[in-house]
């Protein structure tokens, strides 16, 4: 995963170091969060009892993500930064790491109990920091959000955990419907071809077969060898479609579907699958169960 600038490092820590209550004059605490589904988990738990926002949007691929000077001056100001951690934010990791030592910081992905998480293939004693494809480790994050938001906001304790527990309801209605639909494809057809490994969690939790040209970062490099094995799996396997990823470059999947179809087999572009990132705020698929649901519809569609 690429590194931030070491200017930009120590820009951060600077800005860090010379912060001032004046800065902080918000009748109701801000939240910065890295991502959209973490984003998301905010606003479900807090609603209007804090101001929220995400750092990345929309498309953006966080692999790939250098954070701004306007970026890090939020996290500078906020009461409560949120991150998903597990090496997802890459080298912005040890900046907010180190801003936690001067304000509440959560990593919510690492709340995930270590036998639970899946090791990255291709980096050394690293996970895999894809958590939120599995409805269930993804409930850790949520209530690790749902804790730090407590400790900065112990007034509104009863209301925060009022909506937790009726946010974590909505995710047990939304796994009964991804297994439910991922039901209708047929049992030779459940592989899930992809740009990169970031469904690793969903495979492993939903019995389907996940293959992707890169690795858990969109950084790795991909090769004619690896569009030859993946071309390989498709003819094997007689697989109708494969999957391009809202934030990742279409290039490696038309790749393959080139490969396929100058080997005599008609592979087709299923659809696109929100990965890395969610839709546009203020969509259904800007939201982590729109989002999730509208995958799961763009999967079954496809291969059943």
């Amino acid at each position: 995963m690429k590194n931030i600038a070491t200017f930009s490092i120590c820009i951060a820590l600077f800005g860090f170091g010379c912060s001032t209550k004046n800065e902080q004059t918000t009748s109701t605490p801000h939240v910065v969060a890295t991502t959209g589904m973490l984003y998301d988990a905010v606003i479900n738990i807090a609603k209007d009892k804090v101001t929220a926002e995400a750092i990345m949007g929309p498309g953006v691929d966080p692999h790939l993500y250098k954070a701004t000077q306007g970026d890090l001056s939020k996290f500078n100001k906020a009461d409560l930064v949120v991150y998903n951690g597990i090496l997802l934010e890459g080298k912005m990791s040890e900046i907010l790491a180190k801003l936690g030592r001067q304000k509440l910081v959560v990593a919510a992905a690492e709340s995930i109990p270590k036998h639970m998480l899946k090791s990255a293939i291709g980096y050394k004693d690293a996970y895999d920091p894809h958590v939120w494809f599995d409805i269930n480790r993804w409930k850790y994050a949520v209530k690790s959000i749902s804790k730090s938001l407590v400790s900065l906001d112990s007034t509104n304790q009863a209301f925060y955990q009022k909506n937790t527990t009726e946010y974590l309801l909505q995710l047990d209605s939304l796994e009964e419907y991804v297994i439910q639909r991922l039901k209708e494809i047929p049992k030779d057809q459940r592989i899930l071809v992809t740009a990169h490994d970031a469904f690793v969690y969903f495979g492993d939790a939903y019995n389907i077969q996940v293959e992707a040209l890169q690795g858990i970062s969109t950084v790795a490099d991909f090769g004619l060898k690896d569009i030859a094995q993946i071309t390989d799996l498709i003819i094997d396997n007689n697989i109708k479609a494969i999957f391009v990823e809202t934030s990742v470059s279409e290039k490696s999947i038309n790749a393959v579907v080139t490969g396929c179809r100058e080997r005599g087999h008609d592979i087709r572009i299923g659809g696109y699958l929100y990965s890395d990132a969610m839709g546009e705020f203020g969509t259904e698929e800007g939201t982590y169960i729109g989002m999730f649901k509208k995958n799961i519809e763009t999967i079954v569609e496809a291969l059943k």
